[in-house]
């Protein structure tokens, strides 16, 4: 009896040992040996993630405009410089309203006391410069 039990415990034992080496490699995944020998497309994409999303920007805005010159029936040269120049002006008057913003918070901090005048010019100036984080629209601007 005491050997049955020790059969059905060494079984038992070699079944939950066979289980978990392959849920391990289920896991894991497959191993290079099993492996599909083309590369995978996270091995070949471009170690920089900015320029893929500018250039798959690039595209959509070109593919835009191709398709709204031909709705239009006009080239699609005129309406690219177009939107060019559209997108410009936007981003100008984005551009003039957060310095708007941005200097009136520093007035107010310097109204309470929170900055010297200097001190707020020097912001302002930064701002302009395109030096802090968002000032040109793009970064991720100030922390709330």
């Amino acid at each position: 009896m005491a050997r049955q039990l020790t059969r059905k415990l060494t079984f038992a034992g070699l079944g939950v040992a066979g289980a978990g080496g392959l849920l391990g490699l289920a896991l894991i995944g497959p191993t290079n040996a099993f492996a599909d020998p083309s590369p995978s497309p996270s091995a070949s994409a471009s170690a920089n993630p900015k320029a893929d999303r500018g250039a798959a920007r690039a595209a959509q805005e070109n593919a835009r405009a191709e398709a709204l010159a031909k709705e239009l029936g006009i080239d699609a040269a005129k309406v690219k410089a177009a939107l060019e120049k559209v997108d410009a002006q936007m981003a100008a008057e984005a551009k003039a309203k957060r310095l708007t913003a941005l200097k009136n918070r520093l007035d107010a901090a310097v109204a309470e006391g929170k900055l010297t005048r200097e001190q707020a010019d020097a912001i302002l100036k930064a701002a302009e410069a395109g030096v802090l984080p968002g000032a040109d629209g793009h970064g991720k601007g100030p922390r709330r």
